[in-house]
């Protein structure tokens, strides 16, 4: 076997190796990293809820009071969706429900929506985006208290045809550079007031459901991996 035969033959050899180092160490990083990252995005989201509906204002668990609501395209949401509960002495007080606007500048921008029994915004946070760093991001709570204008707002309160931004002749501000993403997140909230009335009956027989929880209210403090049922490595 010719110099050159043996030299490529190591050489492959040594490549062939080398992929199966790498690869193997990216799948283990993946495998081990795979948990902890769930485990964060339920504590951001667990964190969210409690921010619109905080334990003062309800008694049960809300993390584990849920009902399923029906699947809408509207809310870009995959199938049926499920909505926390807040309820004071069992009675319901407010439900929180995903949403999703899918017209973002860059890409989907996951949202949580709560609303009172009457349909007025309690509170509506994002949990999830790739927006823009300095322009679009200002939808996160630390970035500015924009998204907090939504609460105390309604379908009727203002107008729908008012459920824009102002250069677009609604009523929300819009950033200063970008109109895209704040715009996207009027139009997901908007949409979901319109699905709650829709779905009010609905909804309303879900709430009155006996909870199957019916353990101790958790409270932001508590929230541990067994509270999020999340396990990690």
């Amino acid at each position: 076997m010719s110099t050159m035969t043996q030299s490529i033959r190591r050489s492959a050899i040594g490549l062939g190796i080398f992929a199966v180092i790498t690869g193997g160490t990216i799948a283990a990083t993946q495998a081990l990293t795979e948990d902890r990252i769930t485990e964060q995005a339920a504590r951001a989201e667990a964190k969210a809820l409690f921010e619109i509906i905080p334990e003062s204002a309800h008694n049960n668990d809300l993390l584990k009071d849920t009902i399923t609501l029906p699947a809408s395209d509207r809310l870009a949401t995959d199938g049926a969706m499920t909505a926390w509960v807040a309820r004071q002495n069992g009675q319901p007080v407010g439900m929180i429900l995903p949403a999703t606007a899918p017209d973002g500048y860059s890409g989907a921008i996951k949202l949580l929506v709560g609303v009172d029994l009457e349909g007025t915004i309690l509170g509506v946070r994002v949990i999830g985006h790739k927006e823009t760093p300095g322009l679009g991001d200002r939808i996160e709570t630390r970035k500015s208290n924009w998204i907090k204008d939504f609460e105390g707002h309604s379908l009727g309160n203002p107008a729908p045809r008012k459920w824009n931004v102002k250069k677009n002749g609604g009523v929300f501000d819009q950033f200063t550079g970008a109109t895209i993403t704040p715009r996207a997140v009027v139009k997901a909230v908007k949409r979901s007031l319109a699905y709650l009335k829709k779905n009010k009956q609905v909804i309303r027989t879900e709430l009155n459901k006996i909870p199957s929880n019916t353990g101790p209210a958790i409270t932001p403090d508590d929230l541990t991996e067994e509270s999020l049922n999340v396990e990690t490595p």
